[in-house]
């Protein structure tokens, strides 16, 4: 883009303007030129009209002259159209190129080989290591021309431990043996060689044959589960953790004497070291195995085991990324709070999510204890507050609030349904309640620090929102975002996909959308982009209708707080982008 410019070819003036660039680049200049017609029809000027400048300027100095001259094809333009072109400034050996289109909404590409000099030139290799000990540097290679126009020369780069690379050697096109054994392996693990080649008379590259590093390798070893791992996922508070690990050399090379890293991370994520002393040197497919008894008395709760052998690079070693693991361990005990769940007709609501004016509210609570199950209605309060400020406690002795009891030991979970009829609406915009559930097990271990409290609002009328479409524009498939007030699901939701000839491809049944729900719906359904076939449609602009049906009647418009999507979604259609 820096060396694009821009005119417009329908003023005299411009055209002589370009005229005047085109005489200025210089010989040897590679040149691109495209035009781009005005949307305005009567605007343009063409080939006709280039051509009168000559009256002006004299023949041979018009735009429409130079470029009739480099091989332009220019008396075709005489409608809109738009075209391409190319050409080597000053070399006749490089015939213009030219592309042009049928009509200006055409879409046209032209390519071009436009070959260039290049005087020199790198190569770098992959890194070699890591190494125990550095050896020799070997390479070569031979020049396609003539080597006395050559320059050409091999670099030894060492890379430390941090990723850090320092230049060490360089070798000449004479020196193609190098003795590399004073390189101290312990601060450049890794060496990576790099070719430089510079010809300025031919621009022909040096061509490497090979080049290779010799070292001694350093060990691998790996973490051995199929020859012993021992661990429990599960034990009581106070069981010792019994864990083990095997690990093994797998190269031909012999570690030193081994380092073994080993901690607990408790469900506080604090961090519990456990001292392990060095075990043996270990020789080519030798095994060290690792036991150890953890005390849980402390870690009640979820935990995790860490081990790492050859903790930090402790000695080269060719990967480590085998040389450690998790291990994942929860420790039971009686004191550990309960756990609650609660939802709105199977949906876990945010604050002041619209739900339904007769929901099904259902309140889990769940001990881990395996011994106090969860049987004594007292371990659940349900209250409401009214929007007029009042509170609502409900107790089970009626069908609006139902107890069901942790069936065992393994299943120790309490589960209440609660069906509330919230119908007499106060607030046009919708009345806001909010519900205050209040859990504990039966040792009296309450379900976190404060009651559950969540504020839900209540439109009684069934409605509708706009149904937009996200995401849009979309390539590969999109859902369906909406809101739905009132009491129920609405019993028919179809989406109509058409043509914008009004065409109907597709139909989205109310079966297809997935569970919907009373408040904030975003469709499991995503659709592709298939018409009722399966086939893939074209790309462009489709219609969506969206039709609905409670109880015979088909639900009115409901328009929330801030909505502004009347551009999207109007009377019932919206609109969506297909492309690929």
């Amino acid at each position: 883009r820096n060396y694009n410019f821009e005119w417009t070819f329908n003023s005299q003036a411009s055209r002589e303007s370009m005229a005047h660039f085109l005489d200025s680049i210089p010989n040897g200049y590679w040149v691109t030129f495209k035009n781009v017609p005005s949307y305005v029809v009567s605007a343009n000027q063409y080939a006709s009209d280039w051509a009168a400048d000559t009256l002006v300027y004299g023949k041979g100095n018009t735009l429409y002259d130079k470029l009739k001259a480099l091989g332009l094809t220019i008396d075709s333009f005489s409608r809109p159209r738009v075209f391409l072109a190319i050409f080597k400034k000053g070399d006749p050996t490089f015939a213009l190129q030219q592309k042009w289109s049928v009509k200006d909404t055409d879409a046209i590409t032209m390519e071009s080989f436009c070959p260039g000099p290049i005087y020199q030139g790198s190569l770098a290799s992959p890194k070699w290591g890591p190494a125990k000990a550095w050896s020799t540097v070997h390479w070569r290679g031979a020049d396609p021309v003539n080597s006395t126009t050559d320059t050409v020369g091999v670099q030894v780069v060492g890379i430390d431990t941090l990723g850090n690379s320092t230049p060490l050697f360089r070798m000449s096109r004479s020196q193609q043996d190098l003795n590399i054994s004073t390189i101290n392996a312990k601060q450049y693990p890794y060496l990576q060689l790099k070719l430089s080649t510079y010809d300025s008379v031919h621009g022909a590259p040096y061509q490497l044959q090979n080049w290779r590093v010799n070292y001694t390798p350093v060990p691998e070893g790996a973490l051995a589960p199929n020859i012993l791992l021992k661990g429990p996922d599960t034990v009581t508070l106070g069981q010792p953790m019994d864990f083990a690990i095997a690990f093994k050399n797998v190269s031909q090379y012999a570690f030193d004497s081994l380092k073994i890293q080993l901690y607990v991370l408790d469900k506080s994520n604090v961090m519990h070291p456990i001292n392990m002393p060095r075990r043996k040197p270990l020789i080519s497919g030798d095994t060290v195995t690792l036991e150890y008894l953890i005390d849980t008395k402390t870690l009640s709760g979820q935990n995790s085991i860490y081990v790492e052998f050859n903790p930090g690079g402790d000695q080269p070693e060719q990967f480590t990324f085998n040389n450690f693991m998790y291990k994942s361990f929860f420790v039971k005990g009686d004191s550990r709070a309960p756990t609650m769940d609660v939802t709105f007709d199977n949906v876990h609501i945010l604050n002041n999510d619209i739900v339904s004016a007769k929901p099904h509210i259902q309140i889990r609570l769940q001990s881990l204890s395996q011994y106090l199950l969860l049987t004594d209605t007292s371990t659940i309060q349900v209250q409401v507050r009214f929007p007029d400020g009042s509170m609502h406690n409900y107790g089970f002795s009626s069908d609006t609030l139902r107890f069901t009891p942790a069936s065992g030991s393994n299943n120790n979970v309490a589960i209440v349904d609660f069906y509330p009829a919230f119908t007499n609406q106060i607030n046009p915009q919708g009345d806001t309640y909010q519900l205050i559930v209040t859990g504990k097990d039966e040792s009296g271990t309450m379900a976190g620090a404060t009651p559950y409290k969540v504020d839900f609002q209540i439109i009684t009328k069934a409605m509708i929102s706009n149904m937009l479409n996200y995401p849009n524009p979309f390539t590969t498939s999109t859902r369906f975002v909406f809101t739905i007030t009132g009491s129920e699901v609405p019993q028919n939701i179809k989406i109509q996909i058409m043509t914008i000839t009004g065409k109907v491809v597709r139909e989205i049944t109310r079966e297809e959308l997935g569970p919907l729900h009373v408040g904030r719906n975003i469709t499991e359904f995503a659709w592709n982009g298939t018409d009722m076939y399966g086939q893939r449609l074209a790309n462009g602009v489709y219609l969506y209708h969206v039709v609905t049906n409670l109880n015979g009647k088909s639900l009115q418009k409901y328009t929330g707080a801030g909505d502004n999507t009347d551009k999207f979604f109007n009377n019932g259609y919206g609109k969506m982008y297909l492309m690929k």
